[in-house]
């Protein structure tokens, strides 16, 4: 029962992350953007996003159960959820494609470490968060190639945006 419990913990709190891209969605400003060629559908976003978080749930589930909260692998953990919460609040919110590239940035860094530090301790966990980066990955070049390709598509540019 307790396997149970500490699994919705993790699933309530990876929702919680999600629920960002829920709050601040691409909406028409995003729709009119130019966008590569090898943007992904739209279609595409939600499903992929859905897989990832239940795969970023049940990593961190599994840590949990075999080691406890271990300090450093959750605080990389930590750290890459709210990295991963704040991406949508910076680039659709505030429309600050430069911070968000930023934080994709350290995004990409912290999924890199969880990864690394989860892996030892349950390798199943550690391998979980590949798909993961890969997706961070091309996010990352996603967001500096619509922040180029757009400059007059955003806030002012000022330190970091």
């Amino acid at each position: 029962m307790s396997s149970i419990l500490s699994f919705v913990v993790f699933f309530a709190l990876v929702l919680t992350v999600a629920s960002s891209g829920a709050v601040f969605k691409p909406g028409p400003w995003y729709d009119t953007l130019d966008k590569p060629s090898w943007n992904p559908p739209k279609w595409a976003f939600p499903v992929v996003w859905s897989a990832l978080y239940v795969m970023i749930a049940v990593s961190g589930w599994r840590v949990y159960e075999s080691a406890g909260l271990v300090p450093l692998p959750f605080a990389a953990y930590g750290l890459q959820l709210v990295l991963n919460a704040a991406w949508s609040a910076l680039f659709f919110g505030m429309r600050r494609p430069g911070l968000a590239f930023a934080d994709v940035l350290a995004l990409w860094v912290a999924v890199a470490v969880n990864a690394l530090v989860f892996y030892p301790i349950d390798a199943v966990a550690g391998l979980l968060l590949i798909p993961y980066l890969l997706w961070v990955t091309a996010a990352a070049c996603l967001n500096f190639s619509v922040w180029r390709r757009n400059p007059g598509a955003f806030r002012p540019a000022t330190v970091g945006g």
